[in-house]
């Protein structure tokens, strides 16, 4: 479940096994959507929902979140826990572990992580930058693509922290 004042989530022994991941980044003005393949290797990006005034796991954002929840079958959710540089706690954590239990209320069965993303913004609004997106059209995508880096994120810890058990297992297979 999404705790209150605690660090971030790790990859590990609770993980749900193969399936789709969804990723969040909750803004103050937008909410940053990304998905992963069933196999967990690669996240891409969805959608941009509004953030709604209205709070709780009726509110509008709340919803809109949950119905892609639904669509995708997502097996696990993983939401960017926005600490400073030096890891501390602000109002945009707050935020986040809110909307958490919010989704979390909504939807009660699909577990919610929240992973560190320091810097996940000022690097996605660099990549569009550097790609040639105009600043003026970047809020449109910016969300999308930090949820994207949460999600990738998460994928690449996970696969890293399922290669060392396979590695510490003692396994000897060699592909064919």
């Amino acid at each position: 479940m999404v705790g209150q004042g605690r660090g971030p989530d790790r990859p590990g022994v609770d993980d749900p096994g193969r399936g789709r991941r969804i990723g969040i980044d909750v803004g103050s003005v937008r909410i940053g959507i990304a998905s992963s393949d069933p196999d967990g290797v690669l996240a891409t990006p969805v959608e941009t929902v509004p953030r709604s005034k209205i709070k709780g796991p009726d509110a509008p954002d709340v919803v809109r979140v949950a119905e892609i929840v639904a669509e995708y079958e997502a097996v696990e959710i993983v939401i960017g826990l926005p600490r400073t540089l030096r890891g501390e706690r602000g109002s945009a954590v707050d935020a986040a572990e809110r909307f958490g239990r919010s989704l979390y209320r909504r939807l009660g069965d699909v577990p919610i992580r929240m992973a560190d993303e320091r810097l996940t913004t000022v690097s996605a609004s660099r990549a569009l930058r550097d790609s040639g997106v105009r600043a003026k059209n970047q809020r449109s995508v910016i969300d999308q693509a930090a949820a994207v880096a949460i999600l990738q994120g998460w994928l690449d810890e996970r696969r890293a922290v399922s290669d060392r058990a396979a590695n510490n297992s003692g396994s000897t297979e060699v592909d064919e």
